[in-house]
């Protein structure tokens, strides 16, 4: 996942970036706002704070021993600078070198790619000066979202509005999206969340997973130019943008819409936490409370990746990459080199759920990658982060299968 520093400026379109910085981060990036000070009479930075949960930089006056060169910081750790909208005051600033502000500042200091999405009135889009700063800035390598036609906020019809934030949103990813990606046109499939298992029309047995982790994957692999097709069981987070999305309830329901897409699936990744056993049958009407202990029979689920894995073995042919993950309290690597081998499969991502601040239903993880070439442990970070690994370690196992294939 990449980090974006959102630059928003002064024009009435201010609004839309809170669209933008909702679309990037619904597709796995994180993001960080900087405000032009006209930029904040048209929208509150605490509205940024509380939607990207970082600081919102409004100025590079701010106290503190090393505020002065916050700007250098951001400029090195960004992926992209974006600033949507963006007037033709900060147009000008950027082809002529002004830095009298945070956002121009961080303009010269960075080496990170620019886009900009231009919003102004049709005539100062159309003068002169605007478009010889514009072609300045584009002849540095500055991409640009054209600016769309319709009502502007001055009551003309022309053309000059914000492009629309899934415009923008898609032309910053594509930026972003590596172009040599093993994963690029290739189709994807990622299950993430629980499984519900019905005791009757009150009840179920569930688990703790949030979804976050599968969730975070289907994102990066729709960023490096998959198509995703992403299986989602019961949860409250919301689902990144991706190809198709799938929801699901149950293990069985899991189970054939897996089976379904995995058919014309380059990559099978099993994040899911799938319930291993279900009920044996489910009541009609509440089960009513008794005394004494309540007795419930419970079969084994079907093992979707298990399954998986037996049919391409069966076939013979290469078939689907196949990843899962495997969520154990203890002897983590050993019990996943079994599963992997078991389920005949290329891939575990064995994850220690006994550790608060990893597994199930928190931001950051820590986990084990166990394939043949060996055991990669990812020290703990973000969902986001560990996804990428876990992507990167997949192209690396795309990279074998096609090269074993090629020297035949």
């Amino acid at each position: 996942m990449s980090l974006i520093a959102l630059g928003v400026t002064g024009g009435v379109g201010a609004y839309k970036a809170v669209e933008v910085c909702r679309g990037l981060q619904k597709r796995g990036h994180d993001v960080v706002a900087v405000m032009t000070r006209s930029a904040t009479r048209f929208v509150g930075p605490l509205t940024f704070e509380a939607i990207t949960r970082r600081p919102v930089i409004t100025s590079q006056w701010k106290p503190g021993m090393n505020a002065d060169i916050e700007h250098i910081a951001i400029a090195d750790g960004i992926n992209l600078l974006l600033v949507a909208p963006c007037t033709a005051n900060v147009i000008g600033k950027f082809a002529n070198g002004i830095a009298d502000d945070f956002l121009s500042s961080l303009y010269l200091a960075t080496r990170a790619p620019v886009m900009l999405a231009p919003a102004m009135n049709s005539n100062m889009l159309a003068h002169d000066a605007v478009q010889r700063n514009l072609q300045a800035l584009a002849a540095r390598g500055v991409r640009f979202v054209e600016p769309g036609e319709g009502y502007l906020a001055c009551g003309w019809i022309g053309k000059g509005r914000l492009a629309e934030p899934e415009a923008i949103v898609e032309a910053a990813c594509a930026l972003l999206s590596p172009t040599d990606s093993l994963l690029r046109g290739r189709h994807v499939l990622v299950s993430a969340g629980p499984t519900y298992e019905d005791l009757d029309p009150v009840r179920y047995l569930g688990n703790r997973s949030s979804g976050k982790m599968g969730f975070a994957l289907a994102a990066e692999a729709r960023q490096r130019g998959a198509r995703v097709t992403l299986v989602a069981g019961p949860t409250r987070v919301e689902a990144p943008a991706v190809d198709e999305i799938v929801r699901v309830r149950s293990a069985a329901e899991m189970h054939d819409a897996i089976v379904t897409a995995a058919s014309s699936a380059d990559v099978v990744i099993m994040a899911a936490a799938v319930a291993d056993f279900t009920p044996a049958s489910t009541s009609a009407g509440k089960v009513a409370k008794a005394d004494g202990p309540l007795t419930l029979t419970l079969n084994r689920t079907k093992d979707i990746l298990g399954e998986l894995g037996a049919r391409r073995a069966a076939i013979g042919a290469m078939g689907p990459l196949l990843v899962g993950f495997a969520a154990e309290t203890d002897d983590l690597v050993r019990k996943a080199r079994e599963k992997r081998l078991r389920k005949r499969v290329d891939l575990i991502v064995a994850n220690d759920v006994s550790q608060p601040d990893r597994g199930f239903d928190v931001e950051t993880n820590a986990v084990t990658l166990v394939s043949d070439e060996g055991d990669e442990p990812i020290a703990l970070q973000s969902k986001d982060s560990v996804a990428a690994a876990i992507l990167d370690r997949i192209e690396r196992l795309m990279r074998t299968r096609v090269s074993a294939t090629t020297h035949r």
